[in-house]
């Protein structure tokens, strides 16, 4: 009895947050709610960060690669987006035959 009472806190406390790799608790599947907004903002946490000092002299080199890795990205992803909001609110054209 007493171990089920025990598991029941330990499905309350795991359902109220991530385990600490960030998965999910076993049992849940979350959606992925990363945005391109979001990674937007991550690159400003990065260039802060830097320009703060955030970061060793050590790490300085992965923090870099990574932070070209994601402004590539971005840019590659930026305009695949423009042109679906600019369309977005135009009428679409109509064939005439």
């Amino acid at each position: 009895m007493a171990k089920a009472k025990k598991d029941s806190k330990a499905d309350k406390t795991a359902t109220a947050a991530p385990s600490a790799s960030g998965q999910p608790p076993t049992g849940q599947q979350l959606a992925p709610d990363l945005t391109i907004a979001d990674l937007k903002n991550l690159s400003t946490i990065i260039d802060v960060a830097s320009t703060r000092g955030a970061f060793r002299a050590n790490e300085m080199a992965t923090v870099g690669v990574m932070f070209n890795k994601l402004q590539a990205f971005l840019a590659k992803v930026a305009p695949e987006q423009k042109p679906e909001n600019a369309t977005a609110g135009a009428p679409s054209p109509v064939e005439t035959k």
